[in-house]
């Protein structure tokens, strides 16, 4: 891959880290529980430290990095929002959402994995999709228990 298209790659992982930590940050605000609402701000720091580390890696390879979310992240908030305010805010609904969320970086990270990235770069990439499953998994957990209850 040329630094082009290896920027084009990290530029979307940077759109989806935005978009997780807003996310994050959204489910945070909506959250009643003290523990989850402390667990969704972390992972919102997480989500942006992993954004900041791969924008240094794009500056670093010549390039504009990403600074934004994605429009239909934008439009996925909007949707709970307004499912929020219908359903209550319950537990449930807010982990459900973050569960969609946390799939589709789980399906960014992959398609980023499947490219021919450098060495280096490929490493940042599988340890941030690392912790993009570790995300996923604890928000499924929860999300199990909240449905049990």
């Amino acid at each position: 891959m040329d630094n082009k298209e290896v920027i084009s790659v990290l530029n979307d992982l940077i759109e989806t880290s935005k978009d997780g930590e807003e996310g994050f940050r959204t489910c945070a605000e909506d959250i009643k529980n003290a523990e989850l609402k402390a667990l969704f701000v972390s992972r919102s720091q997480a989500c942006a430290s992993a954004a900041a580390e791969l924008q240094q890696v794009v500056r670093s390879l010549g390039g504009d990095p990403e600074t934004s979310t994605s429009v239909s992240a934008d439009l996925h908030r909007r949707w709970v929002d307004l499912k929020s305010i219908i359903t209550g805010k319950d537990e449930e609904s807010i982990l459900n959402e973050c569960e969609r969320g946390e799939d589709v970086a789980m399906k960014s990270y992959k398609n980023a994995l499947s490219k021919d990235l450098p060495a280096n770069i490929r490493s940042i990439v599988e340890k941030q999709f690392e912790g993009v499953q570790r995300n996923h998994d604890q928000v499924k957990a929860l999300r199990d228990i909240a449905r049990a209850s």
